[in-house]
């Protein structure tokens, strides 16, 4: 199996059932297929659907957990990494990532986007492949993308995706 590692971000409120969580589920269950892991922020959501998906087809699923949170980490994690701050636990995320991919999410969602983004843009970490899914995070996107061009650093970092089969695959072509 690949050690190569897609970090997924996304929110903690998806159900098994709901559309988002579904999409996360299919997601992780491509990456596996693939011969990519997951690493996510360890919780339920997103996060438990995405590692559900790797987990049930045979790749890893770290889950980089918040230990000030009194919740149980998702059951499908084949390792976890408990962190005592939030600045250790992104910047495992980070670290762990060779790709990262942004789902549905809210403010904390936004601030991993931000953070990957900065940090690449700042050159604090390489380019990588770096994907989000939603109209919402293509609006953000488009708007910032016009600040950063204004500002004259690098743009394009960040490719949007309406399509979920359509982000899988240029993760995955880039990775393998």
């Amino acid at each position: 199996m690949s050690k190569k590692f897609v970090t997924v971000f996304g929110s903690s409120l998806p159900k098994p059932g709901d559309k988002e969580y579904e999409v996360a589920y299919q997601l992780g269950k491509k990456f596996a297929e693939n011969k990519l892991n997951v690493c996510t922020g360890g919780f339920q959501g997103i996060m438990d659907a995405v590692s559900r998906g790797a987990n049930e087809n045979g790749a890893e699923a770290i889950g980089v957990t918040l230990d000030i949170y009194n919740v149980t980490p998702s059951k499908f994690l084949t390792r976890e990494i408990k962190c005592h701050t939030l600045f250790d636990r992104l910047g495992n995320l980070l670290e762990i990532g060779d790709a990262y991919v942004v789902l549905q999410g809210g403010t904390g969602t936004l601030v991993e986007l931000s953070l990957v983004w900065e940090y690449m843009n700042k050159k604090m970490i390489s380019d990588k492949p770096f994907a989000c899914h939603s109209r919402m995070w293509k609006d953000i996107v488009d708007i910032m993308e016009l600040q950063i061009k204004k500002e004259g650093r690098k743009n394009g970092l960040i490719k949007c995706f309406d399509d979920i089969d359509e982000l899988a695959s240029y993760i995955i072509t880039s990775l393998v």
